[in-house]
């Protein structure tokens, strides 16, 4: 258990970290509000066009009568957005660090450099570290995606899906995010996906502790903003404890990342079988 308060001071210590480091905080939030201007601009759009949207799709509907038509569309323009905003939510993350790949790059450099020790370089080309972190992201969206779908199924079990499965959710969030978040860190040192998730699978309660708040909250974009400085810095420092100078070089590269196994994601939160939740 003492692995989950470590988690979170590594939280902690990112934050202290930027607030330290005020230059690199500033140059840690373009990439965030960037990514917070295009979000609102999309969903601004789909506010205004979600019922248009559904008048297109539901033309069996234009001779139902009062109210039936109205309570029709009016519901299913609800879902539209309610369906919009949600996906804005789990993929603000991955999106942003899409964004901001060189920022971030450049801030958990300058992080191990402050900490001592080899600074890892990829050495690969600007192009290509974009083209890895957007095939992770969707390999690591789809895994949520996945599980989400199951842990909505579960929700429906009386009780369990009043109190464990809202938990799993959580669980499975903040593990991904703690993945997304160290590979920025990670994909420098030579790590592929399925190097990372073998990793953080081995300190799985330090992940949570590290993951799980963070996750709670990202759930509002808006806070992610200002905490991503702080939580690459952290992520920075997690990764330099899990991997360990006797380890720096354990990964394969960026070749050999495409055979992952796609349930290794499962094992590794908290033990347990989870099936979004909301990364």
């Amino acid at each position: 258990m003492r692995d989950l308060g470590a988690g979170f001071g590594y939280l902690v210590q990112g934050q202290r970290w930027v607030g330290r480091h005020g230059r690199w905080f500033g140059f840690g939030l373009l990439p965030g509000l960037i990514t917070l201007v295009l979000y609102a601009a999309a969903l601004v759009g789909l506010g205004y066009g979600a019922d248009d949207l559904v008048d297109w799709a539901t033309p069996f509907a234009d001779d139902w009568s009062s109210p039936w038509l109205g309570l029709l569309r009016t519901t299913l323009t609800v879902l539209v957005f309610g369906f919009g905003l949600f996906l804005a939510v789990i993929t603000f993350t991955a999106v942003t660090l899409l964004v901001g790949q060189p920022f971030y790059e450049s801030l958990s450099e300058e992080v191990d450099r402050t900490e001592g020790g080899e600074v890892p370089e990829s050495g690969l080309p600007l192009w290509r570290e974009l083209w890895i972190s957007a095939r992770d992201s969707v390999r690591v969206l789809v895994r949520v995606g996945l599980y989400s779908l199951l842990l909505f199924a579960l929700g429906f079990v009386p009780v369990l899906g009043q109190t464990v499965v809202p938990v799993l959710g959580f669980c499975v969030t903040g593990y991904f995010l703690a993945e997304e978040l160290t590979a920025v860190a990670l994909q420098r040192r030579g790590m592929v996906l399925k190097d990372r998730l073998t990793l953080l699978r081995g300190r799985r309660l330090l992940t949570l502790g590290f993951g799980v708040p963070l996750g709670l909250a990202f759930l509002v974009p808006f806070v992610a903003v200002f905490l991503m400085p702080g939580a690459v810095a952290g992520a920075t420092l997690l990764a330099r404890d899990l991997v360990g100078p006797e380890n720096e070089d354990c990964g394969d590269g960026e070749n050999g990342g495409d055979g992952e196994d796609a349930s290794a994601g499962v094992t590794a939160v908290a033990g347990v079988t989870p099936g979004p939740a909301a990364h």
